[in-house]
Formats: structure tokens, C-alpha cells, sequence
């Protein structure tokens, strides 16, 4: 008996009659079937409009992302039966981790960022804050808000969990109710990690629905404050993009396609260099992770020709080495493509590269484990193009499946020309340990390629590979891989957000953003700033300082506790020479200067400075200059954390203005404090 996998679509789970059959990629058995039954889609956008954005809206960005690190912890704990699931798709325990444990993985990472580096509430100031009126009562600036839209995202099947994760967590994270649509081939894998998310309680209603089986009239019910994402084949992409609706409402579309992703041998390594090896290993594990079938992976291995012959035989006895069968046997390294479709793709594919390039090696087909013989296993296929500037095919055509193509070049300019063939990819990786190589190849590469990989003996110590997008890094390419950009930390939230301008004075910036602007009214406290807990702390409370003059004890006293004797504060002559004129204050002097006027040095609700931002000194001090500090609390973040003894703070950022006795700005800075909490 096997299992109908469901759509779980306006709150709950639908579809009980068994329409496709999906089968085992390892044995060709049946192990589950999409739903007959069609969707309302209609009832899915409807529900994400009407119960999931309210929901999202409810909450702020530190609160979503309480709530993405909560599901992270929660899917960890509960890994292992997707891993028992993930098998049928012919992963790897690797492969798995990669999919599973990286997608839960990106999940805290955004969590992360969220926390520390979005605000609280909804708007996000992006800054910075520009005078238009010559008078100081007239600004502009931009700020980033929700959309107010529903995403829905279009995966591949190669990774079925990841994909789902990596696309939701900056979406939700920026107050977007999703709608999940996996590939067919591994929604049942896609549909154990929903079941998880909904049995975990953990996100609000709406805010993520899974489609299983076709779009329907999905696409034709969106407006223009919402947002299409979507993974897999550049054809398919191409066809979307252009759908009539996206096209009349202006719907944002965003494109990660299968590229022709390449790897480079710089002109300056050899076989006995430590780089040559790297280049072999890199390559022949981007052809067996996932059995290549990463968007990721590397297509194209463009080689001096004078090493083509090595390269391919190093990588031929490499691949020879990789057990390929049931990922259950522990002996396997790698395991069958992901579907018997896919397989019969690969196949043709591979005819077609043929004919402009020699088999240099194809692996065994004595799959290990019981019943393999019905899987979609693919021998690892390595194929060599001694005149690549000549053909088209090898620059056009992507098997994806475990298949690459060692290609040969002259010179660098050759090797360069040859990656751009390519039209567009994902990722590219330069293996040199020449920097004037790298510093040549880069600008060049940067062009055409999304993530750009530079491997050494250095880095190879913690490289995380070519083929691994990071949250931190921004995934995407141009031209053939789509032309988009997924990832890439706070990047990603903000493709999920609506940009605007806002004019206005400077106070009615400030009420609008949570965020002091400079110019607008302050709200002189009786009481210190440095003396109110989080809560009863209030944007634009403000300090004006007593004043201090600098003298030249000042100065000589801080230069023996620093060590700091440059000439602009010790050598009178050479000063006077100096566009300033005179000898002047060291800038840290005034900063130190700055804190003694403004600081409350009682024990109380200020615990900690962590950090300055936008630190600038404007202008000089001299000796018997006049300063005095203006101290504004610009900005408070509550991040609902406490303390080892249960005590609530928040963060706080305090606006500082220096200025000399003529009122001129000589220091400019932020600084970044906790605060604790009343209760």
C-alpha cells in the first residue's frame, strides 16, 4: 500500500485520491502518488491574504525571526525521519545532510540575521538621511516595508527540503505568507518536511502552504504586491517569465536556472603542484554529490591544453573509485538520479555531447544493493574537447546528472573567453596560486558569473566548495542561470520588501522610521539618558553636555597613554606646514573627550557599549578649541533576550554630535549599547 502525498492548502490537508506514481529512484518501486484531486487556488492565495498575513503582520522582524530559529531547532530534532524519506531519492547520507541539515541550517542563519540586524517592528530604514532644503527643514530618505503580498515559490526536485527552506525563511522573514510548489519527482520528501512544520505549531496559519501536482491557475490570481521565485530548467523559467499576468501586474519574478557552471586550471599550476590535485578532487566531487544533479555543478573543466591529457586521466581514476548503488550500503558514494525521467534525460544528453567531444570515461553498471538494476542509476560520464572554441554543444547543452566535460585552452584570454560560452552561470571556480592570475581573471569572470570560487592550498584548508551556496552569500547568476538572486544575508529579505522614498522634516522623519534623524526635534530629559531602563527610553531623548577645552596637556598626556606621536600633534613646525595649520587633537582624543562629557558613570540601565558605527571626523580640533556633545538616543531594538539572571535588555543606538565652540561638527558617530529592562 503506498501513500498519497497531500497539499496541505488553506489550513488543512487535501487530496486522497492517488493520481501520479512516484517511484523509488533506487529499485524503481512505488512508494507514493501525488493527489488526483484539483486545488482551489483561489481558496490557497485567499487564505495566505486573509489569515497569514494578518498573522505576519502581527509580529515583527525580531519576533519572525524567534520563530525561524524555534523551527530550526524543531525540524534538527526531528531530522531523522526525513533522512529515512530522502533515501528514496537516491541521496547519500551527504547528500542528505546537504539537503536536510542545510536547510534547516539556513533557517538559523536567517534567524541570525533577523536578530541582529533588522529592527524592531516593520520598516526598515534603510538610509541614509539626505537635506534637501538649505535650511535644514527639509530631508529625504528610504525605507524598506513589507510588501503586503504573498510569495509563491516554484522548486526543483534535487533539493526537495533545502529548496522549500532556503526560499521561506527570508520571505517569512520579511512578513510574506508563502505558497510552496516542490518538483513531483521528490514532493514526497517535500511533503515529510511540511508535515513536520505543521505538526511543530510553530508558524502562524497561512503563512506556509504546499502545493503537490501542478500550478493550476496559480499564476493567474496574483497582483503586483506579490512575488514569483523560481528554481530549475532555464527553458521553464523562460516560459514563466513571460506569463501574462506576471507581465500585466508587474510581478517581481526571480530566476535561479541550471547552468553551465565551470571550473578553471590557471595557466601557472602543474601536475605536481598541490592546486592540480585540488582542481581533479573539486571536479570529480561536484560530478558525484547529488550525482550531479546540482544547478551548481561543475559542467565545463577548461584546462591548459598541454594538461588536458593529465587532468582526464587523474579524474578518470578518481571517479573509478566511487562506489555508485543504494545509498544504504555504507560502501556507496554515490547514488541513482533522482527520477527514471530524469535518467532517460541524462542519457540523450549525453548522446549529444558526443558528438563534438570523446568519452574519456564512463563507470561500471554493476550498481551494488538489491533490486538496482530497476533504479535510475548513471555511470559518472567524464568527456574531453580538445577544440572547445570550435563547437557549440559542449557551451549549450547540460546533462545534469554526473557528466562534465574537460575542454582545453591556450592561454588565459582562451580559458576566459571559454567560461563566458557559457552565457551565464551560477558559480565559477579559478584554481591558482598565481594572485596576478586571480587579480587578471576575476574582473573578467565577475561578468558572466554569480559566485565566483578562487581555490589555493590556502583556502582549500576551509573551503566550503564550489558548489555550496551560503546564506551569506548571494546565489544567482546572470543571462542562462536566470538572471536573479537568491540568499546573500539581509539581500534576500529586501527582494521581499517594498523600497520607498520619504520627504519631510527631519521630525516627521523621525516619527515615521523609529529612528532619530538629525535636525529634528529632541526631548531635553530632566533625567539622563543613561538613566532610564529600555522601556521608559524614548526616541529623541536627549543630552546637551557641559563643554571642555582642549589643551595641550590634553594632548601630550594622550599621546604617552596611546603611543600615538604623529607629527600633526607633536611637531609645531611641520603642523604648521600641514593643510591645517597648527597642531591639532588626536581624533581618538576627542572621541575619549566626548565620552567623559556624555557618560553617566553611576551603575544603572546602561550595561555595556558594544560598538561604534559611522564613525567620521569632520574637522579638526586644536589647542584651546571648545567641545561639547550632544547625546540622542536614536534607535532601540528589543530583541526579547535576558540575561544569565533572568534580566530583560535591549539595544539602543545612540546618536553623538561633537562640536567646537563656533557650533561646527567635528565628530560624528553611533554607539551601540544594552540596556536593561524595568522587568
Amino acid at each position: 500500500m503506498t501513500q498519497t502525498i497531500q497539499s496541505y492548502i488553506g489550513g488543512r490537508w487535501q487530496g486522497t485520491q492517488a493520481a501520479s506514481a512516484l517511484r523509488s529512484a533506487v529499485n524503481g518501486t512505488t512508494i507514493a502518488h501525488t493527489h488526483a484531486e484539483a486545488l482551489d487556488f483561489g481558496e490557497a492565495v485567499e487564505h495566505a491574504r486573509r489569515k497569514g498575513l494578518p498573522a505576519l503582520m502581527a509580529m515583527d522582524f525580531q519576533e519572525r525571526a524567534q520563530r525561524l530559529k524555534a523551527l530550526a531547532k524543531y525540524l534538527m530534532e526531528h531530522k531523522e525521519q526525513l533522512y529515512a524519506v530522502s533515501a528514496h531519492t537516491g541521496a547519500t547520507k551527504v547528500d542528505s545532510w546537504i539537503d536536510i541539515d542545510g536547510g534547516a541550517g539556513t533557517l538559523f542563519a536567517y534567524a541570525s540575521l533577523g536578530s541582529n540586524e533588522l529592527p524592531s517592528g516593520n520598516l526598515v530604514h534603510e538610509g541614509p538621511v539626505f537635506s534637501i532644503g538649505k535650511k535644514g527643514g527639509f530631508s529625504g530618505t528610504h525605507v524598506l516595508v513589507p510588501r503586503g503580498g504573498v510569495a509563491v515559490h516554484i522548486n526543483a526536485f534535487n533539493f526537495p527540503v533545502w529548496g522549500l527552506l532556503e526560499k521561506f525563511a527570508p520571505s517569512f522573514l520579511a512578513g510574506m505568507p508563502c505558497i510552496g510548489k516542490p518538483a513531483s519527482a521528490t514532493s514526497y520528501l517535500t511533503e515529510a518536511a511540511m508535515r513536520l512544520i505543521v505538526q511543530s505549531g510553530i508558524l502562524p496559519e497561512g503563512s506556509l502552504q504546499l502545493v503537490i501536482g501542478g500550478t493550476g491557475d496559480l499564476l493567474n490570481r496574483l497582483n503586483g504586491a506579490d512575488v514569483v521565485t523560481f528554481t530549475g530548467s532555464a527553458d521553464t523559467a523562460a516560459r514563466l517569465r513571460v506569463h501574462p499576468n506576471l507581465i500585466a501586474h508587474s510581478v517581481p519574478f526571480n530566476a535561479e536556472a541550471d547552468s553551465l557552471n565551470c571550473a578553471i586550471l590557471g595557466p601557472d599550476v602543474n601536475p605536481d603542484d598541490e592546486e592540480f590535485a585540488l582542481f581533479v578532487k573539486e571536479v570529480a566531487r561536484e560530478m558525484t554529490v547529488k550525482a550531479g544533479q546540482k544547478c551548481t555543478a561543475i559542467r565545463r573543466a577548461i584546462v591548459p591544453a598541454k594538461h588536458l591529457d593529465a587532468v582526464c586521466e587523474q579524474l578518470a581514476a578518481r571517479l573509478a573509485k566511487t562506489t555508485v548503488g543504494d545509498p544504504a550500503d555504507e560502501r556507496v558514494r554515490m547514488g541513482p538520479l533522482a527520477s527514471h525521467a530524469q535518467q532517460a534525460d541524462v542519457a540523450e544528453r549525453i548522446a549529444l555531447l558526443r558528438q563534438d567531444a570523446e568519452l574519456v570515461y564512463s563507470g561500471k553498471t554493476d550498481w551494488v544493493g538489491d533490486g538496482t538494476a530497476q533504479g535510475a542509476f548513471c555511470a559518472p560520464t567524464l568527456l574531453a574537447c580538445r577544440k572547445p572554441m570550435d563547437v557549440d554543444s559542449v557551451h549549450t547543452i547540460e546533462a545534469f546528472g554526473p557528466v562534465s566535460t574537460v575542454m582545453a585552452y591556450d592561454d588565459l584570454d582562451e580559458a576566459l573567453a571559454l567560461a563566458a560560452r557559457g552565457q551565464g552561470s551560477l558559480v565559477a571556480t579559478l584554481v591558482t596560486h598565481d594572485t596576478a592570475v586571480a587579480a587578471q581573471a576575476i574582473p573578467v569572470m565577475a561578468a558572466w558569473h554569480g559566485r565566483l570560487h578562487i581555490l589555493d592550498r590556502e583556502a582549500a584548508v576551509e573551503s566550503t566548495g564550489h558548489g555550496s551556496p551560503l546564506p551569506t552569500l548571494k546565489h544567482g547568476g546572470p543571462g542562462r542561470a536566470g538572471g536573479g538572486e537568491e540568499l546573500g544575508g539581509l539581500r534576500a529579505v529586501k527582494h521581499y520588501l517594498q523600497r520607498a522614498a520619504v520627504q519631510g522634516s527631519p521630525t516627521m522623519l523621525s516619527a515615521v522610521t523609529g529612528e532619530y534623524v538629525r535636525g529634528a526635534k529632541v526631548n531635553n530629559t530632566a533625567v539622563h539618558p543613561f538613566r532610564s531602563y529600555f522601556e521608559d527610553l524614548q526616541i529623541g531623548d536627549s543630552l546637551l553636555t557641559h563643554r571642555r577645552t582642549v589643551s595641550e596637556a590634553d594632548i601630550v598626556a594622550f599621546g604617552g597613554i596611546s603611543g600615538d606621536y604623529f607629527y600633526m600633534h607633536f611637531d609645531e613646525v611641520a603642523a604648521k606646514d600641514s593643510p591645517f595649520g597648527k597642531r591639532i587633537a588626536h581624533g581618538y582624543f576627542v572621541l575619549s573627550a566626548a565620552a567623559g562629557l556624555f557618560v553617566s558613570p553611576a551603575p544603572g540601565p546602561v550595561l555595556a557599549n558594544y560598538g561604534l558605527d559611522t564613525l567620521r571626523f569632520i574637522k579638526p580640533v586644536g589647542i584651546g578649541d571648545t567641545i561639547q556633545a550632544r547625546l540622542t538616543a536614536k534607535r532601540k531594538i528589543d530583541r526579547k533576550k535576558v540575561d544569565a539572571k533572568g534580566v530583560g535588555q535591549g539595544v539602543v543606538a545612540w546618536d553623538v554630535e561633537v562640536t567646537n565652540q563656533d557650533g561646527e561638527l567635528v565628530a560624528s558617530y553611533d554607539i551601540l549599547t544594552l540596556v536593561a529592562k524595568r522587568t
